[in-house]
């Protein structure tokens, strides 16, 4: 399946959750598979925190570059691009296309960096919005995401409760335990402290933090996998040998290094910021002095909440939390916990029980 990226600006001002407005703005996204004569079989995919508006496919001049949600989007996949049209967008704020701290500020003529404004899940689901605004989209079949985008296609349910007919929400969470947020605060430090960030205003130092984004990355990567599964793959196995060094000797240093050198050369650090902090802020519950049933009432969407048994990130007790909301407000949901052993990653990988509880769900959705 080929992908083609997709550009749509805005000069309509957008008011952000803090305050900031957004004189005029771009979301990168692309579609996928045919949308039917009565525009009602438009599926959202909402990606998590390094992901983008590429969610399947490749690119004629790029066939390596295939979609990050690939083994889950395309003909006769869980997500049946037959039946359904799927669009994939680019948070704002990001650095794969859409406004942000990489693309040129409107006022001054020169990069955001760091003055592009916060933004908050809720400012992405508004920009969303008008996006299926554009496609002449009223209604969603279905609005979904893992970790991250699992959170947006909760806030969907409730910010736009007319607009979702159904709601996929997997390996994500009601908001972000402590622990969780100081793991992100950690990560920004490692960012804000690296001599080549100046402020984040290191595009003019024509400057890079490298090092602060490897060890965020390297930070972020541990959270993603289960410990049985770092056991299994590295466990305590050396490289070549003890050296008495600092260099990488065990497998798995060398492991997060690469992940996190790799994660340097294309991610931007001032959007690493943004990111993290808009999953710091997520809490639908705030509003509702800490009822999530109150909180998720005006949801009219059926839901399917998907976990896994060794995801610590975002526990399956999380994932319970939003169940129980539900019921208690006798909403429709169905809520599936499979045993998997790779923790947070095991939402984007291959594991038939999970695709198989997608695609049920989804082929009554299309039924």
């Amino acid at each position: 399946m080929l992908a083609t990226p997709q550009f749509a600006h805005w000069d309509e001002p957008l008011t952000l959750s803090s305050g900031a407005v957004l004189r005029a703005y771009d979301l990168a996204f692309e579609t996928y598979g045919t949308l039917n004569a009565d525009r009602s079989n438009a599926v959202l995919i909402c990606h998590a925190l390094n992901a983008s508006h590429h969610v399947a496919g490749t690119y004629p001049d790029d066939p390596d570059n295939r979609g990050w949600w690939d083994n889950m989007v395309g003909p006769g996949k869980p997500v049946d691009t037959d039946k359904f049209f799927v669009i994939g967008v680019n948070n704002l704020g990001s650095c794969f296309g859409s406004s942000g701290p990489t693309t040129t500020n409107p006022d001054t003529g020169k990069v955001w960096g760091a003055d592009f404004p916060l933004v908050t899940v809720e400012d992405w689901v508004d920009s969303h919005a008008r996006l299926l605004d554009r496609l002449g989209i009223q209604s969603l079949a279905a609005v979904m995401g893992g970790s991250l985008g699992g959170m947006q296609a909760l806030c969907w349910a409730i910010r736009y409760p007319q607009r979702v007919r159904h709601a996929l929400v997997i390996a994500a969470a009601p908001n972000l335990s402590a622990q969780n947020i100081a793991f992100n605060e950690v990560a920004r430090q490692a960012i804000m402290s690296d001599p080549a960030f100046h402020g984040g205003h290191f595009a003019e130092k024509s400057t890079i933090p490298r090092d602060g984004l490897t060890v965020a990355r390297m930070i972020g990567h541990i959270t993603y996998i289960s410990d049985d599964q770092m056991e299994s793959k590295f466990g305590r196995g050396l490289r070549e040998g003890l050296k008495f060094s600092f260099a990488p000797e065990f497998q798995i240093e060398s492991y997060l290094r690469y992940q996190g050198e790799k994660f340097s050369e294309y991610y931007d650090a001032n959007t690493y910021l943004r990111v993290t902090k808009a999953l710091d802020y997520f809490d639908p519950a705030r509003a509702t002095n800490g009822d999530l049933a109150a909180a998720l009432s005006p949801a009219q969407a059926k839901f399917l909440v998907v976990s896994f048994t060794t995801d610590w990130r975002f526990s399956p007790a999380r994932s319970r939390e939003i169940v129980t909301a539900l019921l208690d407000g006798n909403k429709d949901v169905a809520y599936a916990e499979v045993n998997a052993p790779h923790g947070h990653d095991a939402f984007l990988l291959d594991n038939p029980q999970y695709h198989a509880v997608v695609r049920r769900f989804l082929q009554r959705v299309a039924a």
